[in-house]
């Protein structure tokens, strides 16, 4: 009996099919897999062609088929290849990895239609993927349009989130949720979409989340829930072309010193500024820097380049960390220009529809349904004023508070009266590098400044609290025990929402310095509702005390136009903190270091209050008596009540 040729051909694929589970192939990371492998599909692609990896797509890829991560979170914007990749990471998980895979989006219609556009095009043009799919284009129970079983046994499920059935009676080492911002947050009363279909990967040899959205309203979107929940909060720094310095791309806007920027009459012809050193960098110039970039925490500190290998902020080698998320927007993109940035941004700017679109689609951003209560800046420099003496005469302790940038110190002088009525009566800016002796020496000069009051009195700042957070906190340790630890307090933010303004310890760290908790919410809680209190002008005239009333120089040395800018920077926007809904204050990428030093200046008069005893109230000075010293001794008011009346 003969063989014909077509049933040999048959045989022979059959014996292939067959074989394919015992095959081991060559371990590839993703991008080396999609790179060789992966197809863009002319039916779901703008550009039909072989798939290659952008530079600043490289980590999130890797990250979504590295074992050691369990749980990959990515907050994006359009434009930026995310559906790509995803398919990109499905076919390697099926192919490559062997894995079981559930991909849910938001309703069955549009699970339909990925199953349609994206994963049945996919298997036809990526040659590896269509060998185990010996029903492609056929009517057969392994081909179904919410489920696809290959040969070698492994299957990929494409369904609806909205329903409770769909998250059921499926094990799968893989699950991915397509823009997890338009899910219900409670599936038919179970639970959490992320909940729910987590558990499905529980009994996996090597479970994967991967999660992935354009993200919609704070506080009730999504993937803002499932980022908070983890760690690590990724965005890739780039150096800049000109001056090397790192950076994560930002919009920057009117109030920000740096971003995207542009002349109003070439809105199109957009570049960079620098943050660092204000270097003008041309779109291409930056794209070109992005190989060189490195995915850093800005929670931890942590770093990446490529999504394998993972190092601390002394470039150590540390383990994997289990659970990332991941932030990218359309700055980044090479498929657009800033130039178009910048006109969708005037088609949106006044409209609020567009422009919250424009938030969400393009800066990869949440968008504030309720903004909020914001400080009106442009009030507060109007109301600015002139005061007798560097001092007023109801100034009767001064505190400072220092800010350390990577480029500078910059620090505020402030003085307080009766009821903490504040006057804000210095300011230095010392650029240079924050390490240098140099640059520290003129620090010092600084400390020891002293200030004259209306009435004479010369008077030398009561403490200062120094921020030691960022890069140079042995040099502010050192500061501190130069000039006295008592004296000079160094501080760090609480992250502790309701911690105390102030929080010295009772003993030394072993650094041997008073390191200070400030809780930098509640501080700022206090200064914005002090900012928001009536001057009134008659009786700032008489030296009359007007408890808790901020008080500006109407001096441009010390308060020009940036200077109140940067006081109101911040406002009260919602962030999810362990799975909780809370309001924190955010500057969103302005300036605020003037707002950072009067938080210090307040620690320091907590301290001295709280540890040393001040009494503000007691050290008030009567305008018809005077007093002799800012320190305790000058002459008592005799008022019966709280504050001298006239």
């Amino acid at each position: 009996m003969s063989i014909s040729t077509p049933q040999i051909e048959e045989l022979a694929a059959a014996v292939r099919h067959g074989l394919v589970p015992l095959m081991r192939p060559v371990p590839q990371t993703p991008v080396e897999w999609a790179d060789e492998n992966f197809y863009l599909s002319s039916e779901s692609s703008y550009q039909e062609g072989r798939w290659e990896t952008l530079p600043f797509q490289v980590a999130m890829l890797n990250a979504m088929g590295n074992d050691e991560i369990r749980t990959v979170n990515v907050i994006k914007s359009a434009r930026v290849g995310y559906s790509k990749m995803l398919i990109a990471a499905s076919a390697y998980q099926i192919e490559h990895k062997r894995r079981n895979i559930l991909i849910l989006l938001p309703t069955d219609g549009a699970a339909q239609g990925f199953m349609k556009s994206q994963v049945e095009t996919m298997i036809r043009d990526v040659p590896s993927v269509y060998e185990l799919a010996p029903w492609y284009g056929k009517k057969h129970r392994d081909n179904t349009l919410d489920t696809k079983r290959f040969s070698h046994s492994k299957q990929l499920w494409c369904l609806g989130g909205a329903a409770a059935k769909n998250y059921r009676e499926k094990s799968v080492d893989t699950i991915i949720y397509d823009e997890l911002a338009a899910f219900e947050p409670d599936v038919e009363k179970e639970g959490s979409p992320t909940f729910l279909g987590d558990k499905r990967i529980e009994g996996s040899t090597f479970p994967k989340s991967i999660r992935g959205s354009t993200p919609k309203i704070k506080g009730t979107c999504q993937i803002e829930a499932a980022a908070s929940e983890s760690p690590h909060l990724l965005r890739l720094h780039v150096p800049c072309p000109h001056c090397g310095a790192e950076q994560h791309l930002v919009w920057g806007g009117k109030d920000c010193a740096y971003g995207i920027k542009w002349e109003p009459s070439a809105p199109q012809n957009a570049w960079y500024e620098c943050a660092a050193n204000h270097c003008k960098v041309q779109q291409h110039e930056m794209q070109e820097r992005h190989a060189k970039g490195r995915w850093i925490c800005e929670r931890t500190g942590i770093w990446t380049q490529d999504g394998i290998d993972f190092f601390d902020e002394e470039r150590q080698p540390i383990p994997t960390p289990e659970s990332l998320t991941f932030h990218v927007w359309t700055a980044y993109s090479p498929f657009t220009t800033w130039g178009r940035i910048v006109l969708d941004f005037y088609k949106a700017k006044d409209d609020y529809s567009k422009l919250k679109t424009f938030t969400n689609t393009t800066l990869g951003e949440t968008w504030e349904e309720d903004q909020g209560e914001k400080l009106d800046w442009e009030a507060l420099y109007g109301r600015r004023e002139v005061w007798t003496g560097e001092v007023p005469l109801l100034g009767a302790v001064l505190t400072g508070g220092i800010d350390t940038q990577d480029d500078r110190y910059e620090g505020r002088v402030w003085a307080w009266g009766p009821g903490e009525e504040a006057w804000l009566i210095h300011r230095f800016v010392l650029m240079g590098d924050p390490a240098s002796e140099e640059l520290r020496r003129k620090v010092g000069v600084e400390l020891q400044r002293q200030f004259t009051r209306a009435d004479g009195l010369v008077m030398k700042v009561d403490r200062w609290a120094w921020d030691s957070g960022g890069h140079y906190t042995d040099e502010v340790y050192g500061e501190s025990i130069r000039h006295g630890v008592m004296w000079v307090v160094p501080t760090k933010g609480a992250s502790v929402y309701g911690k105390p303004i102030a929080n010295m310890p009772r003993a030394r760290n072993k650094s041997k310095v008073y390191l200070t908790e400030i809780g930098t919410d509640n501080a700022k809680e206090l200064i914005y509702s002090r900012l928001k209190l009536q001057l009134d002008t008659a009786r700032s005239q008489i030296a009359e005390p007007q408890p808790g009333v901020i008080h500006l120089p109407a001096n441009d040395e010390i308060c020009d136009e940036s200077e109140v800018r940067q006081m109101t920077a911040e406002s009260k926007v919602a962030k999810f903190v362990n799975g909780r809904r809370v309001n924190r204050w955010d500057a969103r990428g302005r300036r605020n270091e003037a707002l950072d030093c009067l938080v210090g200046a307040l620690a320091a008069l907590r301290i001295s209050q709280q540890r040393f005893g001040l009494d503000l109230d007691l050290l008030a000075v009567e305008p018809s008596t005077g007093g002799d010293s800012a320190t305790g001794t000058q002459e008592r008011p005799r008022a019966k009540s709280k504050y001298w009346k006239r």
